[in-house]
């Protein structure tokens, strides 16, 4: 039997289902853009960063158990 890397299911699901959560994504670069000249270092996109890596979450769950039976 050959040594064969793993792969990894759920970064191979992250990247295939990122494209359902557009619009978060849409929303955190917008932030990132209007936050862009704080100067004071107190703003942040922290919430809409996690929105989005929430959505990609939960459709990767949909699939993933599955895969990993």
């Amino acid at each position: 039997m050959e040594d064969e890397e793993a792969s990894d299911p759920k970064a191979l699901l992250e990247a295939q289902t990122k494209a359902k959560c557009v619009r978060q994504w849409y929303l955190y670069k917008d932030c990132v853009k209007r936050i862009a000249d704080d100067e004071t270092g107190h703003k942040h996109c922290t919430g809409q960063y996690f929105d989005y890596w929430k959505c990609v979450d939960k459709h990767v769950a949909e699939k993933l158990f599955d895969k990993l039976k």
